[in-house]
Formats: structure tokens, sequence, C-alpha cells
């Protein structure tokens, strides 16, 4: 008799199907695991056996084979466990084997017979769901699997009380969904004293999806701007927290299963490696910028990172994905968030500062200005310049305007934005301003004469690239709808344009 049991593999954020096959056939005892198991899988093997052994239940002194089909397919992660362990029992009569082949099941094993949090459990029972299977999973995650929907969820906090729900000695009770609760405290805008530029361009890059780069002095708040932008974003909806959610399951970091609802907030230190920021790894895992999606990843003194890490996000930026290349796979996340980032105007920190002036000016700032690249430069919409705040300025009260307040008039513009490309018919979903391009921005974000005669003047006087055109038409369109105008205008073209810079490699770069 040959024992099937349903379980997953991952493929990125791909789920694929998983058969495993269990066989008690005569011969010398023996356990073996075929299939491609990577070494958590083949070490499942010790596992299953003291799990069963601490339910007083021991294997048959015969050949047990376990074959995890497909076969070419690379089995990764301690979740294999739980299907294993079902299947050797289905195998032993222990467990029904026509009550086990409408689920598919995961989980990790502990040497007493307890079932533990493994990773991928959210996409695993949309799967399951869309395949018309039940779902058994761990305990403490029930909760997430619970959000796939009109689905049979299973969660045993051991395997004796799985063991008993299938023989009818037990009932499990059906997990209820769990939304995590939004209990990280935001600092307010409103601590902010002056930087009225900034705090604009802040409010147009939430607004709008923007890419934003803040060029200061130390001290200067750009951090503390960073920092109250999560502050002013709106929340996701219910499909969006459903796609983030699933990113942060794979990668292990949903809390007590617990569905994501406030946008993600990633600021990874500057020391952060290539991999780590974009994925990869020798079980290949999403990055920051996957882990940002929907979200923002701030990159704060953004040329103190790692050249080839920064050049990597070019392509994410462009493409809302991230697609990671390796000799046996290629695994593809999802890649559509905002770059948050903040530099120093050079090395020292100080140029233009006639109190402490940068010795080595200005091939200081042109030698640390460089090391972002122009491509680079030219993926982000907003180029910020953010002084040093006067002591005049520190004195005066706090402003009257808070969080809040920009909060209301951003889910604003978002609305606009969310109706108008819903009434597009798009290959893609476009959710803000800054996912729009092509005809399509064309069509939506044409200005006035006037505004035209503006832009061309200012693409021909400043040497703006196509893409560089293009942003500032999208900031442009954003403004618009901040402003809830239908149409883009010249004052929305000025006050865009202003927000370009020249790019670093030419002589007149950023330096003051």
């Amino acid at each position: 008799m040959v024992a099937h049991i349903t379980t997953v593999a991952f493929n990125g954020i791909d789920v694929l199907d998983v058969d495993i096959q269990v066989q008690i056939s005569g011969g010398m005892p023996a356990f073996t695991v075929v299939g491609l198991p990577d070494k958590a899988v083949a070490e499942s093997r010790e596992r299953v056996r003291a799990a069963l052994n601490a339910l007083g239940l021991s294997l048959p002194p015969k050949r047990i084979t376990v074959n995890l089909s497909p076969a070419d397919l690379v089995k990764e992660g301690s979740h294999f466990d739980l299907p294993i362990a079902l299947g050797l029992l289905a195998a032993m009569d222990v467990v029904p084997a026509d009550d086990l082949a409408t689920y598919c099941v995961l989980g990790e094993l502990t040497l007493d017979g307890g079932i533990r949090p493994v990773n991928g459990v959210l996409p695993a029972a949309i799967t399951a769901s869309a395949r018309g299977l039940g779902l058994i999973c761990p305990e403490a995650q029930g909760g997430e699997a619970a959000w796939a929907g009109e689905i049979e969820v299973l969660a045993p906090g051991n395997l004796l009380a799985l063991i008993n729900h299938f023989k009818g000695m037990q009932i499990l009770s059906t997990p209820e969904p769990k939304m995590a609760e939004d209990t990280t405290a935001v600092p307010d805008l409103s601590d902010i004293k002056g930087q009225e530029t900034a705090k604009r361009a802040l409010e147009l890059a939430a607004a709008g999806g923007h890419n934003m780069l803040m060029v200061g002095p130390p001290g200067a708040g750009k951090s503390m701007l960073a920092s109250r932008l999560p502050g002013i974003l709106p929340g996701l909806n219910a499909p969006e927290a459903l796609e983030v959610s699933m990113i942060h399951s794979i990668a292990g970091e949903l809390e007590g299963g617990r569905l994501i609802r406030t946008r993600p907030f990633r600021s990874p230190h500057h020391s952060a490696s290539m991999p780590s920021l974009v994925g990869g790894g020798q079980r290949i895992k999403p990055g920051e910028v996957s882990l940002a999606h929907l979200g923002v990843l701030f990159l704060d003194e953004l040329p103190e990172f790692q050249r080839a890490a920064v050049e990597a996000l070019r392509q994410p930026l462009e493409t809302g994905s991230c697609t990671i290349a390796r000799a046996n796979a290629h695994v593809r996340y999802p890649a559509r968030f905002q770059l948050v980032a903040a530099m120093n105007p050079c090395r020292c920190g100080y140029l233009g500062d006639p109190m402490q002036a940068c010795s080595r000016a200005p091939g200081c700032a042109v030698d640390y200005q460089s090391k972002i690249s122009g491509p680079m430069f030219d993926r982000i919409d907003l180029h910020v310049d953010v002084p040093a705040v006067s002591p005049a300025d520190l004195t005066l009260p706090p402003p009257a305007e808070k969080s809040a307040d920009i909060a209301a008039r951003v889910a604003a513009a978002r609305e606009r934005q969310r109706a108008r490309y819903e009434a597009i018919e798009t290959d893609q979903p476009i959710r803000t301003n800054a996912e729009a391009d092509g005809e399509l921005l064309e069509d939506v974000a044409a200005p006035d004469a006037e505004g035209r005669k503006l832009l061309t003047q200012a693409a021909e006087s400043m040497r703006l690239t196509a893409r560089g055109y293009h942003r500032v038409l999208k900031v442009a369109r954003t403004l618009a709808d901040l402003d809830a105008s239908e149409g883009v205008r010249r004052i929305h073209i000025a006050e865009a344009v202003s927000y370009r810079r020249v790019v670093p490699g030419r002589r007149a770069a950023m330096v003051r």
C-alpha cells in the first residue's frame, strides 16, 4: 500500500504541489526519504521518529520509503515533517487515508509531538482553497490560514490532537481570522519645526507613491521626516493586505499568524549586503525590497551603502518586481516599493556652511555624490534640499497642522487615483500615479498649453532624459490630485520641475 499526502513547495511566492508518497514494504529495516530533499527535509526522519515515539507509536521494522514528487524539484524547509508523519500514520492504518486525501498539510514537528509554525502558510492556504482542499497547519497559524476564504482549516497544537480528531475522539475548533493590531507609535509631523518645503515634498511623495531623496547636513531632520512618513500613508485595503502578508508569510515574518494592516516601512542599515536588499541566499528568501512591497524602503546615508547593492535597486524600481537568478533556480518576488533616501551633501556633511566650511570643496562633494550613479539618480522623482534648522525656527511654537490633517489630504488624492485607474483597462492594476507610464501617463497627465510649453523649456535647459520628463509628469499629476484639479496646469508643472536636479557625473552635479 502507498499512502498519499498533499503538501506544497515554494518558488518565490508561487506555490507548487508536492505529492508525498509513503510505502512500507518488506526488507531490511530502513527509513529513506527521496525526491531531492534538502538538509532540513532529510533530518525530518529523526523528528518524525521521535514524535511518534512520544505518542507511544513505533515504526514497523520494515523498509520505509518516502518519495517527494515531483522528484526533480528541490524540497526545502521543515514544513514537510507533518505530512511525512501523517503519511506514515496512514500507511500504518492509524489514520484513515481517505480522510487525509482532502487536505493540504504543512507543519514542523518537535520531538515530543508538538507542531511548530512554518513559513508560507497563507499562500499555501490560498492555493489549497483554489484546489478545493482543506488545510492542516500549526495551531499558531490557524488565524493566518483562515483568511484564505471558504476553506476547512485544522490547526492542531500537537500530533496527538490531530490523530484524535480523525478518530472521532476530539473535535478541533475552527480558527478565526487574525489581524495584526497597529500598536506602533508613529511620531507626528507637528514635532518638526521649520522644513516646510521638505514637509510638502513628503506629502507629495505619500500621495503619489513617488521616490524621494533628501539632501542636507547632519541634524537637519532628514531621518525625522522619513520616520513620520508612515503616519500620513493610507492603510492597506483587503487585497493589498493579503498581497503583502503572503510575502511576509514566506519570509516567516508574520507575527502570531496575523495579517498586516499597515504599509511596511523597512529601514536597513547601510552595511546591508546586496542579497539582503534584493533577496537571495542559500535558500532564496525575499529581500528588503520585497518586504517593503506596497510600502516604504528608507535608505539612510545612501552613499554609504555598497554601490552594487544600490545599483541592484534599479530594476525593481522600474518593473515593480525582483527576479533572482541562480544556476539551479529563477525566483521572482513582487517589489513595488517606494524608495525614500537621505544623504549628506559631502562626506563631512557641511558643504556650503560658512561656519563649518568643507576644506575639500567642491571635490569632496562631487566624489561623495557621484557614488550614486546617474541612472539611479534619474529614477528618483523628488530631490529635496533639507537645510539646517535655524535657532529662530527652534524657538517657534509647534506647527498647528498634524499628521492626521496631511493624511486626510493624502487619502483623498489616493482615492482620486484609484477611481481614475480603475476606470481604465490596463494589463496590470495601477494604484498610484508613480506606477503609470507610457501612453497612459500622456493621457491622464497631459498638461495645458502653458504647462506643456514650460515642461518643454525645462526639459531642454535641464537636459532631462525621457525618464526624467515622464517623472515630472507623474509628480505634476499628483500635485493636481492634491488640488482636486481635473487637469494638470502650469503651476503643477512648475512645482514638479522644482524637484528635479542635474544628475551627478556632470560637473553641475548637486553641488550648491
